[in-house]
């Protein structure tokens, strides 16, 4: 059932009014239109709801915006409240979507994802900084370039991350120091992940991650030798064809559907370039030798196709893009023109695109 002859009649009047304000305020109308939707949403057909927000819509930049935010944060633990009307209030400026953002019952998942992919960072921070959010939330903001969205995410204790997730991350506290300290006190970090943070964290991290990690001396030496290594030795040269265990193992990984982009990311810090080669193979659908030749032979710009296609982040690009070229002993620099290119390509590409390209290609 939509609205009684009598709402419909008010509704006309309040249209009227918006177009043409008398003695009623811009302010008095939009409450009106957002009570009577706050009221009747439940029984509104697709055209009463179209026409309640198209009004709200045109009274929102001409309302004081504590009028807004005031209904933001009445309407904001409302479970009764109409799911569009929340939508509306958290697509507007962050001051007003906040409330809802931070506390709102009605919003799923997918509206989460909609306001991280479609708003700007103060809305995304908003995201990051919700109770509860899943790991198919974190994984989207985890691909965030704003330090201050990412801080947002890792400071929120009870959020859920993946262990994937947390790969990207600690990847990106090598360069943001600000991710470092609330990472380390994650209860939920995994083990073998604080171990790594210890090869570019403070010593005072370092002393609290094997306090608080359980982490074996013996490992942590081993993690401190392998980072100098890495840094002062030049890795052994791939193998052509690769050893039949290495060829096994990426096999058993990608049946047991555990071969993502965290794996290329271990191996390849670990100077397992064979492994890495594989990996990434397996995971673009290519022939080991297609593979080299499309990462090895066709520039940065390649590469940044490649990473863009299994959901290697930008961030993370120029890590891949120098340990890969290192372990093959080619030069790892970056023109401006060709730095340019490879935004482009993380820009423009969405991963299935990405993958189409190197196929095509």
């Amino acid at each position: 059932m939509g609205l009684t002859a009598r709402d419909m009649s008010d509704m006309g009047r309040l249209a009227q009014l918006a177009a043409n304000p008398q003695d009623t305020t811009r302010e008095e109308i939009y409450l009106a239109v957002a009570s009577l939707y706050r009221v009747q949403g439940a029984h509104l057909n697709a055209r009463e709801r179209d026409l309640m927000q198209e009004i709200l819509r045109r009274l929102a930049s001409d309302v004081e915006m504590a009028i807004r935010i005031a209904l933001a944060e009445r309407l904001s633990e409302d479970t009764t409240a109409p799911h569009d009307l929340i939508m509306l209030l958290a697509d507007d400026k962050i001051e007003v979507a906040r409330p809802v953002i931070l506390r709102s019952p009605l919003l799923s998942d997918e509206d989460m994802l909609r306001l991280v992919t479609q708003c700007g960072s103060s809305h995304q921070e908003a995201v990051a900084s919700r109770a509860n959010i899943s790991e198919t939330v974190t994984e989207a903001l985890s691909r965030s370039e704003t330090e201050t969205v990412l801080v947002a995410l890792v400071r929120n204790v009870t959020a859920r991350i993946s262990s994937t997730t947390y790969e990207s991350l600690v990847e990106k506290s090598r360069h943001l120091s600000s991710l470092q300290g609330p990472l380390a006190h994650r209860s939920d970090l995994p083990t073998e992940l604080a171990t790594r943070m210890c090869s570019w964290v403070s010593d005072a991290l370092k002393t609290y991650i094997v306090q608080n990690y359980a982490v074996e001396a013996k490992r942590l030496e081993a993690a401190f030798t392998h980072a100098e290594t890495v840094v002062k030795s030049e890795p052994a040269p791939p193998k052509t064809p690769p050893t039949e265990g290495a060829s096994k193992l990426i096999e058993k990984l990608a049946a047991a559907g555990q071969l993502k982009p965290g794996f290329l990311l271990r191996v390849l810090h670990q100077g397992q370039i064979d492994l890495f080669d594989l990996a990434f193979a397996r995971l673009l659908d290519l022939s080991l030798s297609d593979l080299r030749q499309w990462l090895y032979e066709k520039g940065p710009k390649g590469v940044a196709f490649a990473c863009r296609a299994v959901g290697i982040d930008r961030c993370v690009f120029g890590t891949v893009f120098n340990l890969s070229r290192q372990a093959r002993m080619m030069k790892p620099a970056l023109t401006i023109t060709e730095m340019a290119e490879v935004d482009t390509v993380f820009k423009t590409f969405s991963k299935p695109a990405a993958l189409a390209e190197i196929h095509t290609g």
